[in-house]
């Protein structure tokens, strides 16, 4: 019997977003789809039971939990800096960078350890992370480089941008994520009634995330002002703020009503929505007359691919991991030149507005792009990379 460890502490540690989400998806269908005489168990850091009980509940079929006897700050730590901590010799997979990074030997007792890189932002972006995050997750690559066995990355972009910076030789694999299964539409009252509790008006531009320079967001309600827009409301699924720039010697919270009425719109024409679960999403993201990605930077960038999924025609800006993933399925919008970014932003949701033909067109194709995502798919490849190991 050949057993798969993977790292699922972000299951616990993390919030339901993010690598969290990544962490369930993918261990989920690594179970799901496990070869003939291969199991599948969990490795986590030292939690409250519940938590524990709470996480198998989760992924249905794990055969086991591994417990390594230090909380999550403490495992972290101690993989940063090369501290051995007894689990064992065999196949690990770590859906991030948290893993075992030591020196090993897979000819000797089949050990072999491979990570996932989901982006290069630590050295791209360091200013939108903790700093402590962005000095773990440099000190973490580097380890990576040195001990992985093979490295994940979710897009060819994110392969490109690494290759810039290390030599890992031929160790790097691009398997992608995709939406999760749990994203789908209930009945249509059941939809109905998601929208009134929302507060989904007849017709409305959606976006997701935080008002974090990185996201583009700014530019995005800037755009709102121009009449290209038509007046529309823009609708936010993500935190209602975040951290604003250092002023006076003082950090504030910059919200996006703040940024909205600075650009001069009138009061409820941006609206946060919070948090969605997958249901509540659905719903926004279905009855969206056009979803707006204009992010600066990302390792992958699934909201485009979790719009693709309901036909919602999509505007995402030239990152290279966006256009991608998006691969011709949406409008691009050029980052360059910050100053004329808006204009060029509300041109594109002009033009999908404008035409129903082209919104049409733009949404066809994105179902149809939408489909080169399974979860499936990613995790028989995972399956395929550690046997070729």
């Amino acid at each position: 019997m050949a057993t798969l460890r993977v790292v699922v502490d972000p299951l616990i540690s993390a919030d339901g977003g993010g690598i969290g989400r990544y962490t369930r998806e993918l261990t989920s269908q690594l179970i799901e789809t496990a070869p003939r005489g291969c199991d599948v168990e969990g490795i986590v850091a030292s939690h409250a039971a519940e938590k524990y009980e709470r996480l198998e509940a989760q992924l249905p079929g794990l055969v086991r939990l591994h417990t390594v006897p230090l909380r999550r700050r403490e495992l972290a730590r101690a993989w940063q800096y090369g501290i051995g901590i007894p689990i064992g010799p065999g196949m690990i997979h770590s859906p991030g960078l948290l893993a075992p990074l030591m020196k090993h030997d897979r000819t000797i007792d089949g050990t072999q350890v491979v990570v996932t890189i989901h982006d290069t932002l630590a050295y791209t972006h360091p200013e939108s992370l903790k700093p402590r995050d962005v000095q773990w997750q440099k000190a973490m690559i580097k380890r990576a480089r040195k001990h992985a066995d093979a490295i994940v990355v979710p897009t060819h972009a994110v392969a490109t941008q690494l290759g810039e910076r290390f030599d890992f030789g031929d160790r790097i694999r691009v398997i992608s994520g995709a939406p999760a299964a749990t994203l789908r539409l209930g009945s249509a009252s059941d939809a109905d009634e998601r929208a009134r509790a929302l507060g989904l008006p007849p017709r409305y531009i959606l976006a997701m995330g935080g008002i974090d320079p990185r996201k583009g967001l700014r530019s995005l309600i800037a755009a709102m002002a121009l009449p290209e827009t038509e007046g529309l409301p823009l609708l936010i699924a993500g935190a209602e703020a975040a951290p604003a720039e250092e002023a006076a010697g003082a950090v504030g919270v910059e919200t996006a009503a703040g940024v909205a009425a600075a650009a001069g719109l009138a009061e409820n024409r941006v609206r946060m929505l919070g948090q969605l679960d997958d249901a509540d999403l659905a719903v926004a993201l279905d009855r969206a007359a056009v979803f707006v990605y204009p992010s600066l930077a990302e390792g992958f960038g699934l909201p485009v691919i979790e719009a693709f999924r309901f036909g919602t025609p999509v505007v995402h800006s030239d990152d290279p991991a966006l256009t991608e993933v998006a691969d011709g399925a949406g409008l691009s919008v050029p980052r360059a030149d910050a100053a004329g970014y808006p204009r060029r932003l509300a041109d594109a949701i002009g033009r999908i507005l404008g035409d129903a033909a082209l919104a049409e067109k733009l949404g066809v194709l994105g179902q149809d792009r939408a489909r080169a995502f399974s979860w499936r798919d990613s995790a028989e490849r995972i399956w395929q990379l550690h046997a070729d190991l």
